[in-house]
């Protein structure tokens, strides 16, 4: 079993109460827009990254990480990106990704919105974390916490880290 802190939209602003609520999990993902190496260098002090480059990262980043990130956790397949879309409105990128081969598991961010969702027409679960930088729309930072056992994705939760301010 594997314990997920999925996190986006960092925008160079890492929230110190992340590293309470990611303190037991095994790895965080990151779904894009960075905003920085320092955000990068604190959170691979902290655990396993893997993250995915999103619209605002400069080119550093973009040397980093791909656009696109497939890859297993335990018996789950997870594709993640930056810009998405969300279920019957996905970007081009996205739809062509998922057309080729759709995984268990999409996430993206971008939207600063938090929602999950599944897609019968892919069978597959999406997520967005929505934002937990100070940067953009939202009112609120959102994260997710959630673990994979083999094939299942379970004990999802909803973490709010309190108003962007």
């Amino acid at each position: 079993m594997k314990k997920i802190g999925l996190l986006s939209d960092t925008h160079g602003d890492l929230d110190p109460k992340i590293f309470k609520h990611f303190k037991d999990v095994d790895e965080i993902w990151h779904a894009g827009d960075i905003g920085t190496i320092e955000v990068i260098d604190e959170l691979r002090k902290f655990k396993p990254l893997r993250a995915v480059y999103g619209n605002i990262d400069d080119h550093k980043i973009r040397l980093e990480f791909p656009e696109f990130n497939r890859f297993w956790c335990e018996d789950v397949e997870v594709l993640i990106t930056h810009i998405g879309g969300k279920p019957s409105k996905y970007s081009k990128p996205a739809f062509e990704a998922l057309e080729h081969k759709a995984p268990k598991l999409f996430i993206c961010g971008h939207s600063h919105i938090l929602l999950v969702q599944f897609d019968s027409r892919y069978k597959m679960l999406w997520m967005n974390p929505g934002a937990c930088g100070v940067k953009g729309f939202h009112k609120v930072k959102t994260l997710l916490r959630f673990s994979i056992d083999k094939d299942k994705i379970e004990n999802l939760e909803v973490i709010e880290l309190g108003k962007r301010a």
